[in-house]
């Protein structure tokens, strides 16, 4: 019996790409795809690549007749859309947005949805607080070290990120003539994705107490988060590497790779790259994601997986584009 999944807010980018997995997930089958402002309309007229993929339209209405509910809207619309929508018990709830994600604003039932971090709660988990896309980029280069107490200074990222990290709706920045052969900063050292970053590190680290500069940069491309990260730190390149190639280990998306890497290796795939390099004091770490998989649908994905007894990389192995 396959599993049934609901996807509220399934016009948008999570929302697509949610559609894009789960129409091949070989496990699941699509019960309902809400949204009130494509209520009726064919979901290929919205998602247009999905034309000859499914004949599914979009509901305005909520059905309770699912195992898994995906919230892909907007922050603090998750939680609105639960206090209104009292949800079945026996159905698992992941929510994409950032409702949850901090244990002070989530109750007992949620975990957050790192598979690198907590997988082993993920599988008993009733609800699931999936995990920022910066924040799954920045996590990925530095979980290992927290895992040993070595983040012992403080921490300067540099990450960059594509337009649809932004979200559909259009904005000032996100305007093609001003987005194109364009590079900007914003929310410098104050970004909200620090917070989650914090607690996880905190998680493995109950000490660390250090400073985290992270400077969020907008990229001039569609899709993809690179982070340049580095730290003081005694560990040897060999060191570091043997560190970062044992944590992941076990972890299908999660690779150390021994040769400098690039965004297109990624892009379109739920992969997390990580490549570690030793320069004099310093340690320097470069992580790669898809935001929009990664970052969002596709850890979404992974996290349904292991919810429900699945392999974990089932309807997840997606092959990125080399040129």
């Amino acid at each position: 019996m396959k599993i049934r999944a609901g996807i509220v807010g399934g016009a948008g980018y999570t929302g697509g790409e949610m559609l894009r997995l789960l129409i091949n997930h070989p496990s699941v089958e699509i019960a309902f795809v809400n949204s009130k402002s494509n209520a009726g309309n064919l979901i290929s007229d919205v998602h247009t690549d999905l034309i000859g993929d499914t004949d599914l339209r979009f509901t305005g209405e909520f059905s309770s007749d699912i195992d898994v509910l995906f919230l892909c809207v907007g922050h603090g619309d998750a939680k609105k859309f639960l206090d209104a929508n009292p949800i079945a018990e026996g159905i698992k709830v992941i929510d994409l947005s950032q409702d949850f994600r901090l244990k002070s604003n989530a109750g007992a039932d949620w975990v957050y949805g790192l598979p690198e971090l907590n997988r082993d709660q993920i599988k008993g988990a009733k609800y699931i607080a999936n995990p920022g896309c910066f924040a799954t980029c920045i996590q990925l280069a530095l979980l290992p070290l927290a895992s040993k107490g070595l983040l012992k200074s403080e921490i300067h990222i540099n990450a960059t990120t594509g337009s649809t990290g932004a979200g559909q709706s259009l904005a000032s920045t996100s305007h093609f003539s001003w987005r194109n052969n364009n590079l900007s900063v914003y929310k410098a050292f104050g970004h909200q994705h620090l917070n989650e970053i914090g607690e996880s590190i905190k998680q493995l680290s109950p000490n660390f107490d250090s400073v985290i500069n992270f400077i969020p940069q907008r990229g001039d491309f569609t899709r993809g988060i690179l982070a340049a990260v580095y730290l003081d730190s005694d560990l040897t390149q060999e060191e570091a590497v043997a560190l970062f190639t044992s944590f992941y280990e076990f972890h299908p998306f999660t690779h150390v790779s021994r040769k400098n890497i690039d965004l297109k290796q990624v892009v379109n795939t739920n992969k997390g790259l990580v490549y570690v390099e030793k320069h004099n004091g310093k340690l320097f770490i470069v992580s790669i994601i898809d935001n929009l998989l990664k970052g969002a649908s596709g850890q979404a994905v992974q996290n349904m997986n292991l919810i429900f007894g699945l392999p974990e990389s089932e309807g997840l192995r997606l092959k990125a584009q080399a040129f």
